[in-house]
């Protein structure tokens, strides 16, 4: 439900509107002049102004500055019955949502208030995004507010002080990377190297002198001395990444290092002192690589003394609207995009995808959209196909498919929620217990599931 002032000089316009308005659920207020309009703007806050552009004392136009002064996200759309191409680019330029002639059809004013008012909400929701954004950027890209993510994020804030080894677990694309980084960050040790490392892309002959280093001579094609990536980050962090696709034989030395801080260089008889700390990750379970005989047990027990799991992006599911936004932010600027959000159906889209590849895959998405979006606004045309398609089929109740890679049953589920829910709020005038009927479930049920998803509830008709 939205608040509308309607401003009219003519009577029938303004009580025409009124009931078309108010059948749509909307709470009214009708204005004669755009004086008496300019004055409420500043007493109260609208959601929308539908004025009309040609009236005595204060105009349409003026009644359009006025409203913007008051609230910038407040929409307005103009009415007149003398429509020029001039009028309309001056009245968009201003700030105005749209224009309609006089006389209006009926469902051509309905579609164009439900219009207004969709962007208008889009508006409110970056807004909130942002100033999110702002509160919980605690070190680098910790973006999330969730439970989960809360829980990380203060597990982080604790462990960074200290010089303590820590292991991050996690399914791939989670951003263990991202974290061991923050961690890092949020450490005395910020200002010196952090330095990362695959332990999966080193070819087994060249890891150990790319961890220690090297004397000249030590082997064929070691043409002089070179200080390996532990030296490099003396006094910072090592951030030793797929650690479980370490070799056996590097793990013993690894082991050693972990233990005495020191290190040997390949072909040195000496060894040197290092002070860097350890992070590692890993998307394997070492506990079963232990069992199995492919993990030194001493080892595991060495790097797990804190372990830091990442949860993946199905369980955290209210937190991708905010990294969304993040995104959208990120690849704007750096695309020179004036991009500032998404589209309803869009977000319909990205809100209901499973994102096996965790929130790496929600990044490739929205980088690929605002590269092709066109808009001001994401699009649905500009997601991928298959996330398209997916929605498609939940809206129109058509079949679904349980394909190689599997399906989300969740996150099919929740989208089907949410759109029944909102759809039967609107039938329901925003009246919750009338909604709740609709879905033949009890007003306790929908309460749960308006706060699970973060939808606006309407009418506040608690009847307990």
């Amino acid at each position: 439900m939205a608040k509308i002032l309607v401003v009219d000089d003519e009577r029938s316009i303004r009580e025409l509107a009124a009931i078309v308005l108010k059948k749509e659920g909307h709470e009214i207020e009708l204005c004669e002049s755009g004086d008496i309009a300019c004055i409420r703007l500043a007493q109260d806050n609208f959601d929308l102004v539908l004025t009309d552009l040609k009236m005595p004392g204060k105009s349409g136009m003026e009644v359009l500055l006025a409203a913007k002064a008051a609230d910038r996200s407040t929409q307005v759309i103009l009415m007149t019955a003398f429509a020029s191409t001039d009028t309309a680019i001056a009245a968009m330029k201003e700030g105005a949502a749209d224009y309609i002639t006089k006389p209006f059809k009926i469902d051509e004013l309905i579609v164009q208030v439900a219009k207004a008012l969709d962007v208008r909400q889009l508006e409110r929701e970056n807004t909130f995004l942002k100033k999110q954004l702002a509160t919980t950027r605690k070190g680098v890209g910790l973006v999330g507010t969730s439970e989960a993510m809360r829980r990380v994020n203060e597990m982080v804030a604790r462990v960074a002080p200290a010089k303590t080894t820590v292991l991050i677990t996690g399914e791939s694309g989670t951003g263990k990377e991202m974290f061991a980084r923050s961690i890092h960050a949020q450490s005395d040790r910020s200002s010196r190297a952090f330095i990362p490392i695959n332990c999966g892309a080193i070819p087994e002959s060249l890891i150990e002198s790319e961890l220690f280093g090297h004397t000249k001579g030590a082997f064929t094609g070691a043409t002089g001395d070179k200080k390996g990536l532990f030296s490099a980050a003396e006094g910072g962090t090592i951030f030793l990444d797929e650690i479980g696709e370490l070799p056996l034989a590097m793990q013993v030395k690894l082991l050693r290092v972990l233990q005495e801080r020191k290190i040997k260089r390949v072909g040195s008889a000496t060894e040197e002192t290092v002070d860097a700390r350890v992070v590692a990750a890993t998307n394997r379970d070492l506990r079963d690589m232990v069992k199995a005989g492919t993990f030194r047990e001493d080892l595991f027990y060495r790097l797990n003394v804190i372990e830091l799991h990442l949860p993946p992006l199905r369980e955290r599911r209210d937190d991708i609207p905010l990294l969304i936004h993040h995104f959208i932010a990120k690849y704007a600027a750096e695309l020179s995009k004036t991009i500032r959000g998404v589209e309803k159906d869009a977000m319909q889209c990205l809100l209901g995808h499973p994102y096996q590849g965790n929130v790496r895959e929600l990044e490739n998405i929205v980088e690929r959209a605002v590269t092709l979006e066109l808009a001001e606004l994401i699009t649905r045309d500009s997601l991928p196909q298959g996330m398209q398609e997916a929605v498609r089929s939940i809206e129109i109740g058509g079949s679904l498919e349980v394909t190689e890679d599997g399906v989300d049953l969740e996150a099919i589920v929740e989208q089907l929620e949410r759109t029944l829910i909102s759809k039967a709020l609107k039938r329901a005038s925003g009246v919750r217990t009338e909604a709740a009927g609709l879905l033949k479930i009890s007003f306790r049920s929908l309460r749960y599931r308006l706060q699970k998803y973060g939808i606006d509830g309407g009418d506040i008709d608690d009847p307990s």
